[in-house]
Order: C-alpha cells, then structure tokens, then sequence
C-alpha cells in the first residue's frame, strides 16, 4: 500500500490491513455469536409458553362460565340431571326474556345501578381527599388516626350489621337508598389505597404549584388529582363491584323489596320454597355480569398502570 493509500486512511480514521485481506473471525466472537442466538431463542420459547399458559388458565376459569350459558338455554328439569351434559333436548332463548317476566327483574337492575354509581362517587370524593390529607397535610395525631382507620378493615362485616342497622333507624334511613350507600361510604380501603399513591407523587410539583400562587385546594385538585387517574380507576372498579354484588346490607336494610331492592336480592328470588327456576336464576346472573364486564374492558388499561402503581406497590 502506498504512502498516500496509508495517509488517506489515516485521516478518514478507519483501519488498514497491512498485510493482506481482514482476518477470519476469531472462535471466541463465533462463541459470542452463538451464545446470543442461544439466549434468543430460549426467550422466546420463555415467551410462547408464557403464552401458552395464560390462554390455558383463561380457559379453564372460563369453562364455569361456559357451562352456566349453556345450562341458562335448557329446560329446568335437566340441568340437574346425571350424567351432566352440555346441551339439553332444546334450547331455549326465551328464558333471558322470561326473567323480566317472572318479577321486577328490571327494578332491581335499576336499583343496583343507582345505588353502585351513587355509591362508587361518594367513595371516590371520600377516599380522595381523605386519601390526601393523610398523605400531604400535617396535623397532629395524624398517623395515630390512620392507623385506628385501618383497623377497621380487621373488623368483620357481619359484625357491624346490627350497631349500623340501629344507627340508621336513628337517622330514619331504613329502607332508603341512602341507608343502603351511606355506611359504606368511608372505607378505609379506598383512602389506603390513595394516600399510598399520593405519597408516591414528588412534592415538588405541589411546591411549584404553591410558587404560583394555588392554594391546598387548587393544587390537589388540579395538579394532584389528574395524576392519579389510574388510582381512581381501580378504586373506581373495585367500589362498583362491591356494591354491585353487595347482598347481606341490602338484604338487612330494605324491607320493600320490589321498590328498593338491589340485584343480588332479585337474583335470591328465583329460589322459592318449593320450586327453584334454576334456568331462570342462571340467566339472570348472565344478565348481570354484563355491566361490570364493560366497566372492567374499558377501564382495563387504568386498571393494570392502577395496581402496578398504587398501595400494591409497597411505599
């Protein structure tokens, strides 16, 4: 190679074989080669089974499901009969429209939609700023307060029943909607799970936002709350749910029925003492999963950032 060759390759800062073409490479990068495409491809086979297990675990929590359908289309007589089987003699479709007919099906459907909705907005404004003032607020006797509210989640349900049933008899809430929403509106589940996403916030923009001259109330409600989005929406998920599926309350605090009765009590109706319409009875459970599946689909995003995010985190 000639000195000019070796001055222009100088200054374009690249190597120049001196002696003859590039050398082969070396066994050691070949085993470096290897061993990535090694560890490559048991990822993805990680990956497939990975896959693979979770559609087997989908469908094997959903075969229960499956079979309820296909019991709600048979005749009464044979969903229980032996040996079990899928399919009966016929199918019958008209029992989804049989449970409207069989009592105020579309009553209790209407309460429980009130009650929920009602109820989940109640929760949410209480476990927000109850959330923020034990995680932001400084006041005295503040961690003592909170640990005595969380003890409330030791308590058992059935045990507050009676001292809650003659607290709303006092207030004259028996059979009322209110009476139902009420009691169940601070829990110290919501506020726990908010105020650990809160502290998880910096203060930093609090402090800047104070700079601009926003208040505690200004600050936490437009600077604070619209970064707890997905917080509030499993909040938001798990309160529907509760009251969606609430029963033994309902059941203690409503004596008319047929006007304030919630959907797991017209859902209990179905068993009478001598005849229980079990077609009827599956049909109208299907019939009521429909709103919380469409609350759980469209807030499923919100939902997986909420739980990586907030109280299940372990700050």
């Amino acid at each position: 190679m000639s000195t000019e060759q070796l001055t222009r390759a100088d200054r374009a800062g690249s190597p120049v074989a001196l002696n003859g073409p590039d050398p082969a490479p070396s066994s050691t990068s070949k085993g470096r080669t290897a061993a990535g495409a090694g560890r490559s491809r048991f990822s993805r086979i990680k990956l497939v089974l990975a896959h693979v297990g979770v559609y087997a675990a989908g469908a094997l929590f959903m075969v229960p499901l499956i079979f309820a359908f296909f019991s709600a289309l048979k005749p009464n007589d044979q969903i229980f009969e032996t040996p079990p089987s899928l399919f009966g003699t016929e199918v019958r479709w008209s029992n989804f429209v049989d449970v409207f007919q069989y009592g105020p099906f579309l009553t209790y459907i209407g309460n429980s939609l009130f009650v929920s909705v009602l109820g989940t907005i109640l929760v949410l404004a209480v476990s927000t700023t109850a959330g923020y003032a034990f995680a932001r607020l400084r006041w005295k006797g503040r961690d003592v307060v909170f640990v005595l509210f969380l003890g409330t989640l030791m308590v058992p349900q059935e045990i507050l029943v009676v001292p809650m049933f003659i607290l709303m008899q006092w207030f004259g809430w028996v059979d009322t909607y209110q009476g139902i929403i009420v009691p169940f509106a601070f829990t110290a589940f919501g506020t726990f799970l908010m105020r650990q996403f809160f502290r998880g916030i910096p203060f930093e923009l609090e402090e800047a936002a104070r700079v601009d001259g926003a208040g505690p109330v200004r600050t936490f409600l437009r600077i604070v709350l619209p970064l707890a989005g997905p917080a509030v929406a499993v909040l938001a998920v798990f309160t529907f749910l509760s009251f969606w599926n609430g029963y033994l309350w309902p059941l203690v605090i409503t004596t008319d029925y047929a006007a304030h009765g919630t959907l797991p009590i017209g859902l209990a109706s179905f068993a009478g003492q001598y005849l229980t319409r079990t077609d009827l009875q599956l049909a109208a459970s299907l019939i009521a999963m429909v709103p919380t599946v469409i609350i759980v689909i469209a807030l499923q995003k919100h939902l997986v950032k909420g739980i990586a995010t907030a109280g299940l985190g372990g700050r």
